[in-house]
């Protein structure tokens, strides 16, 4: 295929793409060679800041369509009507690493989703793991900089990891999570996808459920031995990126099943009453015996980016983005990541981040938002201003139009720490792995608890025995076994 003549960002055709200008065969460059100048000026900018999490990702198109009807639960107009399709776009992550990493490195996965319906665009940015580390945003962080290197050493610090982990019981049922066989998951297509906060819906007549939204994979769950996540990382360190492009690429386009868990207010009310489980701590889990899966649709990823930077590195997803018939919760983490993602965009990509065509709705759009950096889309000659209503405002019907939720107690900070149970389900998970993956679970502990201080190690072993008896012995057995 004949490409097209080279031209500078402005569509002047150049002359000469080769040779640069200069006082004579040998002489000083030229200030006045403009292609030369706007080649090096531009070249110099090519990298945007790396996401400080979620940084090294993989992303495609696809669609969703609804398989089950919905909505007695909500009014969202993309779940209208069995065999109903969205277009979406889905990017996977790892969570701690650089954007060189590999991606088979013992960590999260990131999951992000998001919808252009015709309402805009829903963002549901989870991970492969229900639950998570911390249960208050204040602290993110802090854990995210032990996941990071070390200050003085920029190296990865298990230290750092387990002082954190072992003065935090809260994170024992993901870090049970992480050091199991699907800490190194194969690929992304191999994996479940969790919203893994509580969400809420809302339905025609305002009545309000809250959700957790699942992602069951079609192609079966698939992990690495630490041994192959290792030897991958050295062989072939995009293995996830690589078999994701090449599976689309070929036609074997990976799907999952859409599923949720539904619960209303009074459901969870009586739960929390009888587990003592805060059902929006984002550390636990609804047990599925409790709350069942539902149906609702299949997500299929069918086509690849055509360009990696523009798609994949400037999609920006903020949990903040629900469209009307969806809420959030009293979750705190949820409600941390409600800031803290669209700011990190704003930041990272630019003000108008939205503009972008991964980012922008498919629906038309409007707003009195006008200037700043890259106004792709600057409102043309619409005032940029809306009047106050002085008789008071009158809802349209539009939006969300979520019911008022009931909040209790004074204003103040709350640390339930210490009085709440982080081991049930910590030990619950344990106790459902095979001897074969509580073996590997040992060994992918003991690991970097070998390289930790014996006051950490001792303190980590506690709540591993709180978890249960089998747990704290087996991993002691493990570093027993190193230590020969």
């Amino acid at each position: 295929m004949r490409q097209p003549p080279i031209t500078t960002a402005s569509g002047i055709p150049v002359a000469d793409n080769q040779n640069s200008a200069s006082a004579g065969p040998r002489g000083p460059l030229l200030l006045q060679d403009f292609h030369l100048i706007e080649k090096l000026q531009h070249f110099n900018r090519e990298r945007i800041p790396e996401r400080v999490v979620h940084a090294k990702g993989s992303g495609a198109y696809g669609s969703f369509t609804v398989t089950h009807d919905i909505s007695r639960y909500t009014k969202a107009k993309l779940f209208n009507g069995v065999g109903k399709s969205t277009v979406t776009f889905a990017r996977f992550s790892t969570v701690g690493g650089e954007r060189g990493s590999a991606d088979t490195e013992r960590d999260p996965r990131g999951f992000a989703l998001r919808f252009y319906t015709e309402e805009g665009n829903w963002d549901l940015v989870g991970n492969n793991t229900p639950m998570f580390f911390i249960k208050d945003p204040i602290k993110f962080p802090d854990f995210v900089h032990t996941q990071k290197r070390c200050p003085q050493s920029n190296l990865k610090s298990p230290t750092m990891m387990f002082d954190f982990w072992s003065k935090a019981p809260e994170s024992l049922h993901q870090v049970t999570m992480l050091f199991s066989d699907r800490g190194t998951p194969d690929g992304y297509r191999h994996m479940d996808g969790f919203g893994s906060h509580t969400y809420s819906l809302v339905n025609e007549a305002g009545e309000r459920v809250y959700v957790k939204w699942h992602f069951k994979t079609q192609q079966g769950i698939k992990n690495l031995s630490a041994a192959e996540a290792s030897r991958l990382a050295g062989a072939d360190p995009d293995h996830a990126q690589r078999d994701l492009f090449e599976a689309i690429e070929r036609g074997d386009f990976p799907r999952w099943d859409v599923k949720l868990q539904v619960a209303t207010e009074a459901e969870l009310a009586a739960w929390e009453a009888r587990t003592g489980w805060n059902p929006f701590d984002l550390t636990k889990v609804w047990p599925h015996k409790d709350f069942p899966l539902q149906p609702v649709g299949v997500f299929e990823l069918n086509r690849n980016p055509d360009n990696y930077h523009a798609e994949v590195e400037q999609a920006a997803f903020s949990p903040a983005n629900v469209v009307p018939g969806m809420g959030y919760s009293p979750d705190k983490m949820l409600q941390g990541r409600l800031f803290a993602y669209h700011d990190a965009q704003l930041y990272r990509v630019g003000t108008n981040h939205q503009h972008l065509p991964v980012n922008a709705p498919r629906c038309p759009f409007h707003n009195q938002q006008r200037d700043g950096a890259m106004a792709i889309a600057n409102g043309g000659i619409a005032q940029n201003y809306a009047t106050v209503e002085a008789a008071g405002s009158r809802p349209s019907g539009l939006g969300h139009g979520e019911p008022g939720l009931a909040l209790h107690g004074a204003a103040g900070r709350y640390d339930g720490r210490g009085g709440e149970d982080d081991y049930t389900q910590a030990g619950n998970l344990f106790r459902l792995m095979t001897a074969a993956e509580r073996q590997n679970l040992f060994d992918n502990l003991a690991g970097p608890l070998s390289q930790v201080g014996a006051e950490i190690v001792q303190r980590q072993l506690g709540h591993f025995d709180q978890a249960d008896p089998a747990y704290g012995a087996g991993v002691r057995a493990a570093l027993q076994a190193r230590a020969r």
